[in-house]
């Protein structure tokens, strides 16, 4: 992780609050119950001016109370249907017509008894179902006669009600479709979903993180949002620009929602921790429009900046850095709606660049109950401390209720592969020339520090350890 130009990684096993790091699988991302109703009240509120009522003030970008297990992202089954028979009235059939009949001005008791009625119709029909490929038959309704009253004519039929003689139309008319659409279903190559589909509707798609973040709104709404990256660097005109206006949100959120004092969140401060980057901008061909390095995501709302998410965007994901936002705006959720944001930014940028496809989320704390909003956005991973093997949220989590800090690979073999294996070739700065540690080692005077270097090593690995440079006074 980085705070401004200075990147640090904590030790895991010695920290009180171990931080793991966490990533979101951004392609394949489905967003909660509660997500969705941030992103809702966002677009109530731009295109109707709607505020909810009894909003949830509390940020940073924890989302409504739900447990982080409790994401429900199951997806609805196919309906089936055998080739050999005809589907028996399904229930939004059976509705259908009872609320056709509801507009004619029925009673309960009349829908009662027409349920009744399609019972005894159903099992009438299913000795008549048409074969496919045999002779087609009408199908049979059967009707249990009403008793005779005083003096009625049994060698007539029974009277019937109009009403009744239009259900019945209403309920063989569904049978024949269906028997139409099962004799079809035969020239399909044996296709069963085809029956599926034409007996009964599709089940509703859920709709997907774009359908909500990407909306067109008429001219005449209320409020207008739009949303800009700007580079971070004072060399672009955006940027330059609108620094004034970032410096002072940042200040207001740190006082209004850390408890800051002025004079730890001044500009100079905020240059420091938000605008110094030690990433360099970087166009690749194959990379996204808006290259590589670090960014500010700015949200403006009618003409000015609500909120502003830091973001680092790397080849193979977007790294959230932080977020500040107007705490005016508390009752937006920005911070939940912010993350969403970026997660659909992340998918924007794969398709232009196909190995960007996560969303790091900086560190999973499970140890702090405000820090577990992370674990909502699935499917999500978390890093094991000892192997650095991405594993599965939902498998670290029963580990982290009995431990602060686990391992989560299940390999008591496996170790880091990418561990340090010859200390010597660790590169070294001293005296402004670049050495591997075995050559500085022989030149050093003093005591040994090849502890600290020992530690250093283990932290970013051997791969890391000879593209760095170790200073040594």
């Amino acid at each position: 992780f980085r705070s401004g130009k200075y990147i640090y990684k904590p030790i895991m096993n010695q920290t009180c609050c171990p931080q793991y790091t966490i990533r979101c699988q951004a392609l394949h991302f489905q967003a909660s119950k509660s997500h969705k109703k941030v992103l809702k009240k966002m677009l109530k509120f731009i295109s109707k001016g709607d505020v909810s009522k009894g909003a949830n003030e509390e940020e940073p970008m924890e989302s409504h109370v739900e447990g982080a297990a409790a994401c429900d992202f199951a997806y609805r089954s196919e309906f089936r249907v055998a080739q050999s028979e005809v589907t028996p009235l399904s229930g939004d059939h059976m509705e259908r017509v009872e609320n056709e009949d509801k507009d004619t001005g029925e009673t309960k008791e009349e829908v009662n008894e027409q349920k009744e009625e399609s019972r005894s119709l159903q099992i009438s029909t299913d000795k008549d179902t048409p074969v496919p490929g045999g002779p087609s038959h009408s199908a049979k309704i059967a009707h249990a006669p009403p008793k005779p009253g005083k003096g009625a004519d049994l060698s007539k039929p029974p009277c019937r009600k109009a009403k009744d003689i239009r259900k019945e139309r209403k309920l063989q008319k569904l049978l024949q479709n269906q028997a139409c659409a099962l004799e079809g279903s035969q020239h399909q190559a044996g296709d069963q979903r085809v029956l599926s589909q034409n007996s009964k509707p599709k089940p509703n798609q859920p709709k997907a993180l774009e359908d909500f973040v990407f909306v067109s709104f008429p001219d005449d709404a209320p409020h207008k949002l739009e949303v800009r990256l700007v580079p971070v660097s004072f060399e672009d005109p955006q940027f330059k620009s609108s620094f004034k206006q970032s410096a002072t949100l940042f200040a207001r959120y740190q006082m209004a929602v850390h408890k800051d004092a002025p004079s730890d969140c001044g500009e100079t401060e905020f240059t420091r921790f938000l605008c110094d980057s030690p990433l360099e901008a970087e166009d690749a061909p194959n990379g996204p429009d808006c290259g590589y390095g670090s960014f500010h995501q700015q949200y403006w709302l009618d003409g000015k900046i609500i909120a502003v998410g830091v973001i680092d965007i790397l080849p193979y994901c977007v790294s959230s850095v932080y977020l500040y936002y107007d705490p005016d705006y508390s009752f937006l959720s920005l911070g939940v709606y912010s993350a969403l944001r970026e997660i659909a930014f992340t998918r924007q940028l794969h398709e232009k660049a196909p190995d960007l496809c996560f969303y790091y989320m900086g560190f999973y704390i499970h140890s702090c109950p405000k820090m577990r909003y992370k674990g909502q956005y699935r499917p999500s991973d978390l890093l094991c401390p000892e192997t650095y093997v991405w594993t599965p949220i939902e498998k670290c989590l029963p580990l982290l209720e009995h431990s602060k800090y686990c391992r989560f690979n299940p390999d008591a073999e496996a170790v880091d592969e990418g561990r340090v294996k010859e200390l010597g070739r660790v590169r070294v700065l001293h005296k402004r020339t670049v050495m591997p540690y075995s050559v500085y080692k022989k030149r050093r005077n003093g005591p040994s520090d090849e502890a600290s270097v020992q530690q250093y090593a283990s932290l970013v690995g051997q791969t890391c350890s000879e593209r760095m440079l170790l200073f040594r006074s």
